[in-house]
C-alpha cells in the first residue's frame, strides 16, 4: 500500500489541524496534561479523522470520479477495500486510545466516530445536516480537549467552538456549491445548492462567516486569553481578511479556477485561525 495514497486519502493535514485545535483547548482549559495523556490525546483526533475521510472516499467513489477529482481511489492508486480496512484500524485506533484518558474524551470520540461512519453513509445526503456535521467535527475537538483535563466546559471554550462551527459549516456549504454537478449526477445528494439555489447558499455561507468573524473581535475585546492579545488580533485579523475573500468571491466568481484556489485559501485560514487561539494563552 503506497503510503503517501494513504495520507492523501484520509486527508492527513487535516489530522495536524485537529491536533493543533486539541493542545489549544487543553491550555485554555487547565493546561497541557501529563505526557501521556497528552499523547492519547493526540491520536485518538488523528486517527478518527484519518477513517472519517476514508470511509467518506469509499462512498464517494462515484461523485469524485463524476467530479474528476484525482483521489486515490479514482485514480487506482488505492482500491476500495484499503480504504474500508484504513477505516476499521484507525476507528480501533481512536476510539480505543480515547478510553484510557477519561469517559468524557471516550463518550465524544465514540459518538463523532460512529457519525464518521453515518454522515458517508447517509448524512451527507441530507441537505444542511451533512454540512453541519461536517463543521462539529472541526468544533468538537475544543470540547474534548477541554474535556481530557476538565470535566467543566468555559465559556471561552464554547465561544471558539461556535466560531469554528460556523466558518466551518460556511466552508463546507461552498464545497457543495464547487461540487453541485457529482452531486447531482452521481449520488443525487440533496445539497442546499440543488435546494436554494447557487446564490442563496453563497449568501448563506458569507452571512456564517460575517458572524464567525463577529465573534473573533468580541473574543479580543471581552474574553480571556484572547482579550488584548496581539498575537492573536493578528492572526485572527488576516483569517478574517481571508475567510471575507472567500465568502465574497463565491458570489461574485463562478468559475472553477476560483473555486480551486478557495478552497486552499479557507484551509490556510482555517488553520491560521487554530495558530492563533493557540498561541492566544502564551
Amino acid at each position: 500500500m503506497k503510503i503517501k495514497a494513504v495520507l492523501r486519502l484520509t486527508r492527513i493535514e487535516h489530522s495536524l489541524m485537529l491536533v493543533i485545535a486539541v493542545i489549544a483547548a487543553e491550555m485554555i482549559a487547565k493546561g497541557i496534561p501529563s505526557l501521556p495523556i497528552l499523547a492519547l490525546s493526540l491520536i485518538t483526533p488523528i486517527f478518527i479523522s484519518m477513517a472519517s475521510f476514508a470511509i467518506n472516499d469509499y462512498f464517494d467513489f462515484e461523485v469524485d470520479k463524476a467530479n474528476k477529482k484525482g483521489r486515490p481511489l479514482v485514480t487506482g492508486e488505492l482500491k476500495p477495500v484499503d480504504a474500508l480496512c484504513i477505516t476499521a484500524i484507525s476507528l480501533i485506533i481512536g476510539i480505543g486510545a480515547s478510553a484510557f484518558i477519561n469517559i468524557g474524551a471516550f463518550a465524544i470520540a465514540l459518538a463523532f466516530g460512529m457519525l464518521a461512519l453515518l454522515y458517508s453513509y447517509r448524512l451527507k445526503g441530507i441537505a444542511l445536516l451533512g454540512n453541519a456535521y461536517i463543521a462539529f467535527s472541526m468544533a468538537i475537538p475544543f470540547v474534548f480537549g477541554s474535556y481530557v483535563v476538565s470535566q467543566a466546559i468555559g465559556i471561552n471554550i464554547i465561544m471558539v467552538s461556535v466560531m469554528i462551527f460556523l466558518s466551518g459549516i460556511a466552508r463546507e456549504i461552498h464545497g457543495t456549491i464547487r461540487d453541485i454537478r457529482g452531486d447531482s449526477q452521481a449520488r443525487n445528494i440533496r445539497s442546499l445548492p440543488r435546494i436554494i439555489g447557487v446564490a442563496a447558499s453563497a449568501y448563506s455561507a458569507l452571512i456564517a462567516y460575517l458572524v464567525a468573524i463577529g465573534i473573533s473581535a468580541y473574543l479580543f475585546f471581552a474574553v480571556a486569553p484572547f482579550r488584548g492579545s496581539a498575537v492573536f488580533a493578528l492572526l485572527i485579523g488576516i483569517t478574517d481578511i481571508m475567510l471575507l475573500y472567500t465568502g465574497i468571491g463565491f458570489i461574485t466568481r463562478h468559475n472553477q479556477r476560483f473555486y480551486n484556489l478557495s478552497r486552499n485559501v479557507s484551509l490556510a485560514a482555517m488553520g491560521l485561525a487554530l495558530v492563533a487561539i493557540l498561541l492566544a494563552p502564551v
